[in-house]
């Protein structure tokens, strides 16, 4: 069930009554009836996997709590490390890791290996994977106590409003929460209904708009000069960025009317000024998850200079894989982890410089345009030939006419008066995070502020239900 589709529309009001109208005691039951009742709408067999993680998870946690001996705490742990990543390899990396050892020896030798076709990947398979695997990691490492009640640990685990893309919660902020009693007050409507207004313009109006220039360019990547091809990689930054963040401002917003609050997933990172900045305001739960375990076993900071460097780009190469099975993936991390490194290089040779604001900004959004362009091709061949027409095919001239071939005058320049009007609005937010806000602009002109953006997403808003880009990892 898509958050902006139809069924959810009904959905959503149903579950909130009955949350409120019921006894305090059965309210948890009601969110985990329609935590699985959502997850089915993609299929039943979507749902015994999701089941089968809790119950490993569940079963695993107390026994590594009641384990008597360090080998039978790491047996347990290792146990539980192996279904969830083994899901993860059947499904997400079998594919493609048997394709590419197709394809090297049909190329190294003289027998020829036939590949096998994609397989659907479960929606939210590597979300919640990951937020299982760290409540258990958490209890082998004392952090947190084994919750007891099946249902309830089940309900951690599938959470409707974060369950398909996140964020990725940690058992001690999200679990507490689902236990406490809550009081609903009519206050609480509003920040809830703000957020979540946001997030559905940035998707509907914003994201699945650039969404009708960004798709068939890079479906046809070889019939379009290098000026366009960069272009469209800006606007996929965009497309992604409020098509991602859009899908947890709403989703922090239904969390809300029950009384629930998300972690922070999103800092406005396109208005960074360096990668190591983007990285701390950027998707934070997952790169949260990265640190706490991967670079932090790996060694962290707590080993040499190059083998802490390694450590950050083995760190960046894993997690892109994490987003996709493909080589593409892999570059795009491999880039990050390159230049990230970079910048901590030159960080600490020249601790005291300072780089202009607007050249930190520009540097930022070109870096993150060349490198989303590998996360969005469909291939590598895609990928190599795309950098090759915008180094050595860049024609302005045939720009204007590429780009009214795919839309029409109006499109196009509404599609840049709504980036421009996300951009003033991102910026406005950093200001209002950083300074006391005016009460005439909470108390009056937020309200009506919000209520246009209302109005709009049925004026300017995609109603295909378009699936949500994040939901394919």
């Amino acid at each position: 069930m898509l958050f902006n589709s139809f069924p959810f529309i009904i959905f959503l009001p149903i579950v909130f009554f009955l949350y409120w109208l019921l006894n305090d005691k059965y309210r948890w039951g009601v969110l985990l009836v329609a935590s699985y009742y959502f997850y089915s709408g993609w299929g039943f067999w979507y749902v015994l996997l999701l089941l089968s993680t809790t119950l490993i998870d569940y079963f695993m946690a107390i026994r590594i709590e009641q384990a008597t001996t360090p080998y039978k705490r790491k047996l347990f742990l290792i146990i539980s490390l192996s279904c969830n990543l083994g899901v993860l390899l059947s499904f997400k990396y079998f594919i493609f890791l048997f394709n590419s050892a197709a394809f090297l020896i049909s190329n190294f030798s003289n027998n020829q290996v036939q590949s096998l076709a994609q397989i659907i990947i479960p929606v939210g398979l590597s979300f919640y994977t990951f937020q299982s695997i760290a409540y258990t990691i958490d209890v082998y490492r004392g952090e947190v106590i084994p919750e007891k009640s099946l249902p309830r640990f089940a309900l951690f685990v599938s959470f409707f409003p974060q369950l398909v893309a996140g964020p990725v919660e940690r058992f001690n902020h999200l679990m507490p929460q689902l236990k406490k009693k809550s009081i609903f007050t009519v206050e609480m409507l509003y920040p809830a209904i703000r957020i979540a207004v946001w997030g559905f313009f940035k998707k509907m109006v914003i994201a699945d708009r650039l969404a009708e220039i960004v798709d068939p360019i890079f479906k046809n990547v070889h019939i379009y000069s290098g000026a366009t091809l960069l272009l469209s990689g800006f606007l996929f930054v965009v497309q992604v960025y409020c098509d991602f963040s859009g899908y947890t401002d709403i989703a922090t917003g239904v969390a809300k009317l029950f009384g629930i609050e998300l972690t922070l997933n999103w800092r406005r990172p396109l208005l960074s000024k360096s990668l190591i900045e983007f990285w701390k305001r950027n998707h934070i739960s997952i790169t949260s998850w990265f640190r706490n375990y991967l670079y932090i076993p790996l060694g962290g900071n707590k080993v040499s200079y190059q083998r802490w460097l390694l450590n950050i780009f083995l760190v960046f190469f894993i997690s892109g894989l994490w987003h996709g099975a493909s080589w593409t993936f892999a570059l795009w991390g491999a880039m990050h982890g390159m230049v990230y490194c970079i910048e901590l290089i030159i960080k600490k040779k020249f601790p005291y410089s300072k780089t202009p604001v607007i050249c930190g900004h520009i540097y930022l959004l070109l870096f993150h345009t060349i490198s989303l362009i590998a996360f969005r091709s469909q291939s590598v061949g895609d990928l190599f030939y795309i950098y090759h027409k915008i180094v050595g095919s860049f024609n302005l001239q045939m720009l204007p006419l590429e780009l009214l071939s795919l839309s029409d005058t109006f499109s196009l320049v509404l599609n840049i008066v709504l980036i421009l009007f996300l951009f003033l609005k991102e910026k406005q937010e950093e200001s209002d995070f950083l300074n006391s806000k005016s009460k005439i602009y909470s108390k009056y002109l937020r309200p009506i502020f919000y209520l246009c953006l209302f109005i709009f997403i049925f004026l300017l808003g995609n109603f295909n239900s378009n699936q949500f880009i994040y939901f394919r990892f």
